[in-house]
This record gives C-alpha cells, sequence and structure tokens, in this order.
C-alpha cells in the first residue's frame, strides 16, 4: 500500500435538478470514455476551495468565488488509483461563465445530467459521492474492507 494519501477535489455544479459531468479521455482503459465530475488534486500550499474553483476554471472555464463553494461530502477511497484518496465534494450553484471542454486533451465531453438519472458508466468514486449527496450523507468509505 503507499505511504500518502491524495486529497483531491470535486466540483457538483448543479443547476436546478442537474450536475454537470465530464467525460474523460485517458490512458488507463478503466477510467477512458467514463463519466467524471470536474475535479483534481489538491497542490502544495493550496487551500481545498482554492483548488476547487480552479480546477472548475481549467476543466469547465467557470469562475467560482469560494464563498459559492460548500462542502457537502468527504468520501475516503481505496482503491480509485494507485494511491488512498480523501475526496472533498463541494456543491456549487452560482458560478460566471458558462460550461465548456477546456481540456479536450482529458475530456471527450461535459454534459448536464439530472441527479435521479446519472450514466451508467459514472466511474466509482464520483458515484459514491453524488449517491451520498443525494442522501444528505456528509462522509463515507469507498474500497475498504
Amino acid at each position: 500500500m503507499a505511504d500518502r494519501h491524495l486529497i483531491d477535489v470535486h466540483v457538483l455544479l448543479v443547476r436546478g435538478d442537474r450536475v454537470l459531468l465530464t467525460r474523460r479521455r485517458d490512458t488507463n482503459p478503466l477510467f477512458d470514455g467514463r463519466w467524471h465530475l470536474p475535479s483534481g488534486k489538491l497542490d502544495a500550499g493550496e487551500s481545498v476551495l482554492a483548488a476547487a474553483a480552479r480546477e472548475a476554471l481549467e476543466e469547465v472555464g467557470v469562475v467560482i468565488a469560494l464563498q459559492d463553494l460548500r462542502h457537502v461530502h468527504t468520501l475516503h477511497a481505496n482503491g480509485s488509483g494507485v494511491e488512498p484518496r480523501l475526496g472533498l465534494f463541494f456543491e456549487v450553484l452560482r458560478w460566471a461563465g458558462e460550461p465548456v471542454n477546456r481540456e479536450p486533451d482529458k475530456c471527450s465531453a461535459v454534459r448536464w445530467f439530472p441527479l435521479n438519472a446519472l450514466p451508467d458508466d459514472l466511474i466509482e468514486y464520483p458515484a459514491a459521492g453524488l449517491t451520498a449527496y443525494a442522501s444528505g450523507h456528509t462522509f463515507g468509505l469507498l474500497g475498504w474492507s
């Protein structure tokens, strides 16, 4: 097992009853062509709020004020990559700009989905966070025995 945990931030851009997902382009066939939330790893010297806003801007081109990020779920995940992860999920109801694909080398599509009708090919890690968000659970484990 790895000797550290990564910290990921996931951004739930919510418009009414819909959430924005991105379809990944990935050299790993386990993830290629599957849906995910705008997300990324926390960089050194960066707050989780700043990371979430940065990832949203980099991936889908929207500007989010830090005060508009609301923590809705924490997921301790194992098996969704080489190292265990602590995923922080943030709901956003207000942002500037219309989401677009800003990383065509890493993403093949950007699409809105109803929260109660998510795609079957959603990666398990963000799927667990979205399920918890919809049910109001603020903490979860994934992949731990």
